[in-house]
């Protein structure tokens, strides 16, 4: 193990994973003790595979939980301090939170909306969209967040599905010094769709905006609204979320995250990751169109009473200091991001987050996608001063909360830069062969959870068959998450990348992560993306895109060094046959790299749904550097 990175700040509870290891389900049945419930539950698990039903027969409110809890206890107590890219700041309490939301709830039921109706939430990370998620939760209306640079026709595909009666939008949001006109965007999407009743609107941005017959300003009906409102006594088992994941092709899915089991695994993994304390400031970078925004904004933090940074806007504008800029403002004590986001940073330099104050940080984590190794080392060492743990946390959309990670509000134990480390108390994950059979320390294999647990998925919106088929098909009565994934003789995970990302080159299985991280640990590259194309000998030969450094040039003799590195640090199997520099890689609006898209450039097939990507030019990019590789190859330019 790595001593070297042994920074824990945990009790060392050994007894929690024993608990946990003896017998999950009353291990989870005593966690679900730490929220409020207005009934108990008669029966912990009902498991019908692939369907479980966690706190049968419970009474909860996840609005309740996050704001009432704690507005009894110390109302005056800040909740939420939001700054906009434009410098704006605002900052709300737990008791004006829950009046705010109380007053939205008012309102949502004066527009028709009841319980078990789904209502679409399109707005920027701004105050209004924790509102209203929790207004949502309050009455048991089943939210479903739309992330707000999302086009038309993406909207008009989710709305579609999930009949949602009421859109939530504002005029407009900020990003990158423009505003993304969201309600012209809305009025597109929902052209035609008679089942749209209301759409109410937030002025952010002020900008001029055209009203019609189904439109309603926020202003005027939420300001007069009652800033009480009671909370629906709900089935633990009540959706109380859907949010749509794009596959490589057809329509999105739907996750359909319910209300209890979800919440328990929330409040015990957000408290055992981040070893939360009452005075913490804690920042997490994601926005709340994707799970982790869910996740660990809106329910994990405040349903600790938790106190929290929320910023509308790219991190690297106006300014490439602003992250740092926040962390010093706040006292950040805790930064939760994405290693796309970290890989970013680093291209700036050290000069920028050294010449800021960031000693408030006592714990960093990532999220999204595996951590290369030498991404993680510059987090552990720039920004943390070496003082801080590095919680590397794995989960999916499907999971509701993370599965596998570092605990330190648990246990201390050696951190080891790239591995998320082991699975969390009550989760059983292993890494199988493809007859589900596990495999030994250090084979690689497939990720799979071989039990239930509290924040998984219901189902997929109106889709039990596809359910059943996408995640519990290939084994039987175990999930699999479509990771590929290897677990070494401490017991500690490391990701390889999705199993269809996995290249077979010369009978070898190579997870993409594992390549890209060799090129990424080289000093002149910031980001790399391999994928593989049929070979008629070698069954798959590799190519990489790499996105340099600042200030570093291509050259044939850096092409040559990278070649060489990639052959030491991974081995000669791992050897590109084809290599380009790009400035840019096709990315999700979240930030993971569209991998299965160079693959189909490459491949030269159909793109598929590119609805959740950032910026279609890195389409472009990527078809003319593989155009102008096949004309170099041809010409015996590269090796």
């Amino acid at each position: 193990m790595d001593t070297k990175y042994a920074i824990g700040l945990g009790n060392n509870d050994v007894l929690t994973r024993k608990r946990a290891k003896e017998d999950y389900v009353k291990f989870w049945d005593e966690q679900a003790n730490n929220l409020h419930w207005f009934e108990k539950w008669s029966k912990t698990l009902e498991w019908n595979p692939p369907f479980a039903k966690w706190f049968v027969n419970g009474k909860i409110n996840a609005s309740y939980n996050a704001l009432d809890v704690t507005s009894q206890k110390n109302g005056k107590k800040t909740a939420i301090l939001w700054e906009g890219e434009d410098g704006k700041k605002r900052s709300l309490t737990y008791q004006e939170l829950l009046s705010y939301v109380c007053q939205v709830a008012n309102t949502l039921k004066s527009l028709g909306v009841k319980k078990g109706d789904r209502v679409t939430v399109y707005l920027p990370m701004i105050p209004e969209l924790v509102v209203s998620l929790l207004a949502c939760a309050r009455i048991g209306a089943i939210h479903t967040v739309i992330f707000s640079g999302f086009s038309s026709q993406s909207i008009r595909d989710r709305v579609s599905d999930s009949k949602s009666k009421v859109i939530i939008t504002a005029d407009g949001g900020f990003r990158r010094g423009a505003i993304v006109k969201l309600k012209q965007v809305v009025d597109e999407a929902i052209s035609g769709l008679d089942f749209v009743e209301h759409v109410l609107v937030y002025e952010h941005t002020k900008i001029p905006i055209s009203m019609g017959k189904k439109d309603k300003k926020w202003t005027d009906l939420v300001s007069g609204a009652s800033e009480h409102c009671e909370p629906e006594k709900l089935d633990s088992t009540h959706p109380l979320y859907i949010l749509y994941t794009s596959g490589t092709t057809g329509k999105p899915k739907g996750v359909l995250h319910g209300t209890g089991g979800y919440l328990v695994h929330l409040y015990s993994t957000f408290q055992w990751i981040f070893d939360i304390k009452e005075s913490d400031i804690y920042f997490c970078t994601a926005d709340i169109g994707w799970v982790t925004g869910h996740s660990y904004v809106v329910y994990g933090p405040l349903l600790h009473g938790t106190t929290q940074v929320m910023y509308e806007g790219t991190l690297v504008y106006p300014t490439p200091a602003r992250i740092w800029e926040i962390i010093e403002r706040y006292k950040v004590t805790i930064l939760y991001t994405t290693p796309t986001a970290l890989r970013m940073f680093m291209k700036y330099g050290d000069d920028l987050p050294n010449s800021k104050n960031l000693s408030s940080l006592r714990l960093l984590g990532t999220v999204g996608e595996p951590i290369n190794p030498e991404v993680w080392k510059w987090y552990f060492r720039v920004i943390g001063k070496e003082k801080c743990p590095i919680i590397d946390t794995w989960w999916q959309t499907e999971t509701g909360g993370a599965l596998i990670s570092p605990v330190p509000g648990l246990e201390t134990i050696p951190l080891k830069p790239g591995s998320a480390t082991r699975e969390l108390p009550g989760i059983n994950v292993a890494v199988v062969d493809d007859h589900g059979i596990e495999l030994p320390p250090e084979k690689k294999g497939y990720l799979v959870v071989k039990t239930p647990w509290p924040g998984m998925l219901l189902s997929l919106w109106n889709d039990d068959e596809k359910y059943k088929t996408v995640y519990w098909s290939k084994y039987k009565d175990v999930y699999y998450p479509g990771d590929y994934a290897i677990r070494d003789k401490d017991g500690y995970f490391w990701m390889l990348g999705r199993a269809d990302d996995v290249l077979k080159v010369a009978g070898h299985r190579l997870g993409t992560a594992e390549i890209e991280s060799g090129f990424v640990s080289h000093k002149s590259v910031a980001e790399a993306a391999v994928c593989g194309i049929p070979h008629e000998v070698k069954g798959e030969s590799i190519i990489a895109f790499l996105v340099l450094k600042e200030g570093i040039t291509p050259s044939k003799q850096l092409e040559s060094e990278l070649i060489q590195h990639i052959r030491k640090v991974v081995g000669p199997i791992a050897t590109p046959d084809q290599l380009y520099v790009v400035s840019k890689l096709p990315k999700t609006r979240s930030g993971k790299i569209m991998r299965r898209l160079l693959k189909s450039v490459a491949n030269n097939e159909k793109i598929g749904d590119i609805s959740t990507l950032e910026d279609e030019a890195a389409v472009d990019e990527v078809r003319n550097a593989f155009s102008e590789l096949q004309k170099a190859i041809q010409e015996s330019k590269v090796k």
